[in-house]
């Protein structure tokens, strides 16, 4: 029932990027940015768990006014400047808050909160920001078996939408192709409701908004995914805040959380998005380490390493790679250790280094000839026969041995289960740029037409950017049979922004 404060009738404003923020980031990535305001709150003995996710919403406009420790933090950052030239609104104007008198400044750890704030919103140690009722993720508070904010009403009203979000719209909305964004905003109509711990059909929805990501990426790629699935990450995110009815909830919700964080960090990763994949994994990451979860911090270091590879940091790949192993030697799962030690593999081709990769391939396929086991996590179903072979065509492709490359890359294509077509694209994208660098212009245009006749169901900006390489190499070629084809069609594609 709709209440008549005026408060609850208030319309909710729909939020507004925040440029001015975004501009005062500059070239610094959110992680790297989170870390500089964690930096300047040391220096004025605030503590904020600012990370990449909150620097994200506040340049989203989610968060239209920072609480008080915030506020601190981002004036001392930026001398001279007020909130409004970062961007933000006036206190007075953002719902539930009242200004503080003119003149009066803000002062470190006072305890009274304006009227309609959080309790303790001016503490610095709780720096969550109150027109959402969450905000960055202070690990004492995330993993807390009680409820840390059980007084805030304003908490109680976002997580009970949120939740109910995501049992009511999550599950079916993640599985819908079109990957809806969940309902996050609050409104009147949450006004009153009795909220509730995070229970095992929370658990279960998080899990299986996972599973239909990864099996939407399987089947038509990243590049129409990766902004419709933030929601999905943001709600999970904030079940965590609100707590679980025990102790194997919140681990299943944990994990969940950071299996998620790792599927849109891969969306973003293939549709070329690097600095937000880098924050999504390490986003995962640091999730994987405050809950002990060495298979969850296996995973984000092999994609971390998979992620570096590709950003041209190909030393790190190798470090990552083979933290990844470190991580997951106890778990017992081989499958697991050969696809980190080709992730390894493509670290060593990055650095030019022929022995380290060939080494690390050969313990790739020992590793894999060992089998499946019931030890393998659920994340690894793509990685079969044909990712392995596609894995090493990419390895022996950086080191210019163009002629293996192209073998191993047909074999990929040709064992590939056609429920993946995305890879089937990957993989024949990958032969057609072989080919055509060595020096087989009319094979590599018949596969790379075979690819262009995929790009009405794959939507993957790395393959569209290996077939613009591939076109570059042939134009010298067009005479040869197929590359006129091939060419003309490629020019015709629409082209991405």
């Amino acid at each position: 029932m709709t209440s008549s404060t005026a408060t609850a009738s208030q319309p909710e404003r729909p939020a507004r990027p925040n440029l001015a923020f975004r501009q005062l980031r500059g070239r610094r990535s959110p992680a790297e940015f989170a870390a500089l305001v964690r930096r300047a709150a040391r220096e004025i003995g605030e503590r904020v768990s600012c990370d990449a996710r909150y620097v994200g919403r506040v340049e989203a406009g989610e968060i239209r006014c920072p609480n008080y420790a915030y506020e601190r933090v981002f004036l001392h950052m930026f001398p001279g400047r007020t909130l409004a030239d970062l961007g933000f609104a006036p206190r007075s104007s953002v719902r539930g808050r009242a200004a503080r008198p003119a003149g009066e400044a803000p002062r470190p750890g006072t305890a009274g909160a304006a009227p309609g704030e959080s309790p303790g919103a001016g503490e610095p140690y709780d720096s969550y920001d109150t027109q959402d009722g969450h905000g960055p993720q202070e690990p004492h508070h995330r993993y807390e078996p009680h409820e840390p904010f059980a007084e805030d009403p304003l908490n109680h009203e976002e997580s009970d939408v949120l939740r109910r979000a995501f049992m009511t719209g999550g599950g079916a909305t993640v599985a819908a192709a079109t990957l809806a964004p969940l309902g996050l905003a609050t409104g009147a109509a949450a006004a009153g409701r009795t909220p509730r711990r995070a229970g095992t059909p929370e658990a279960v929805a998080l899990e299986e908004a996972v599973r239909r990501i990864r099996l939407l990426d399987d089947r038509h790629g990243a590049d129409g995914l990766y902004r419709r699935a933030a929601a999905p990450l943001r709600a999970a995110y904030a079940l965590l805040d609100a707590g679980a009815t025990r102790q194997t909830t919140a681990d299943r919700l944990h994990a969940g959380a950071g299996e998620l964080a790792i599927s849109v960090g891969w969306l973003a990763h293939d549709s070329g998005r690097f600095d937000d994949a880098r924050s999504h994994y390490a986003e995962a990451l640091a999730t994987a380490r405050m809950t002990g979860d060495p298979a969850l911090e296996a995973h984000a270091f092999c994609n971390t390493a998979f992620l570096a590879r590709d950003a041209g940091r190909p030393r790190e790949a190798v470090r990552a790679a083979q933290a990844a192993q470190r991580a997951a030697r106890p778990l017992g799962c081989d499958r697991l250790m050969s696809l980190l030690a080709l992730r390894e593999a493509g670290g060593w081709a990055g650095l030019a280094d022929r022995t380290g990769c060939a080494r690390a391939l050969a313990r790739a396929h020992a590793l894999f000839e060992r089998g499946r086991s019931d030890a393998d996590p659920e994340w690894m179903s793509f990685y079969g026969e044909a990712e392995l072979e596609g894995l090493e065509a990419q390895c022996w492709s950086t080191l210019g041995d163009w002629g293996r490359a192209s073998r191993h890359a047909r074999r990929a294509a040709h064992l590939q289960d056609p429920h993946f077509t995305r890879n089937i694209a990957l993989y024949t994208a990958e032969l057609a740029d072989d080919l055509a660098r060595e020096g087989r212009p009319d094979e590599a245009a018949e596969a790379g037409l075979r690819v262009l006749s995929l790009l009405d169901q794959v939507q993957s900006s790395r393959i569209q950017t290996m077939l613009a390489g591939t076109a570059r190499v042939l134009l010298p070629h067009r005479r040869a049979s197929g590359v006129s084809e091939f060419l003309d069609r490629h020019a015709s594609l629409p082209r991405r922004g």
